[in-house]
């Protein structure tokens, strides 16, 4: 299972709004997130409104193409569409991936050399 990181902007003026549609996501979307492979997903908020999600999927591609095929996700896209800053598209699809630079297990299992 790979792990992603990926990076949005929030507008800060919306927030408060952001992280209430966050505690009450439909049972629809949550069950499409599960049933297209997304494990683990978090969303970490900062309050200037950087957004940081981490996501843990066997293909994220694949991932993402099993949401677009869902109606729920063009409902929630559509409205969450908004919250955003620069965002080109929708926000399932037009995040910035972060490159992992470091994973304790790894350096658990394999020493670093030298």
């Amino acid at each position: 299972m790979a792990r992603y990181c990926f990076q949005l902007q929030v507008r800060p003026e919306r927030l408060d709004e952001y992280k209430a549609r966050h505690r009450a996501v439909w049972p629809e979307m949550l069950a499409a997130l599960r049933d297209t492979g997304w494990g683990n997903y978090s969303l970490f908020l900062r309050d200037d409104g950087l957004l940081i999600g981490y996501v843990e999927a066997d293909d994220l591609q694949a991932a993402q193409a099993g949401m677009a095929a869902t109606a729920v996700n063009a409902r929630w896209q559509a409205e969450m569409a908004p919250f955003f800053v620069d965002l080109e598209g929708r926000a399932d699809e037009g995040f910035l991936l972060l490159e992992e630079v470091f994973y304790l297990e790894d350096q658990l299992r394999t020493p670093p050399r030298g």
